[in-house]
């Protein structure tokens, strides 16, 4: 995968990172507030969930 890919990639997750219902909850025990998250919390979370959707692939 080159580096624009990878962008659009990174983009498309923080969109979905964005968009998700702060109300639903995956069974993990950790406080995260959307209005105090950084750039780097979200690209952080982003990756995480680009890495889940691998796993399952």
């Amino acid at each position: 995968m080159n580096e624009k890919e990878l962008k659009k990639q990174l983009k498309k997750q923080l969109k979905k990172v964005a968009d998700y219902p702060a109300s639903k909850a995956d069974g993990v025990d950790e406080e995260f507030s959307r209005e105090l998250a950084d750039q780097d919390d979200l690209e952080a979370q982003a990756r995480a969930n680009a890495a889940d959707e691998r796993q399952k692939e």
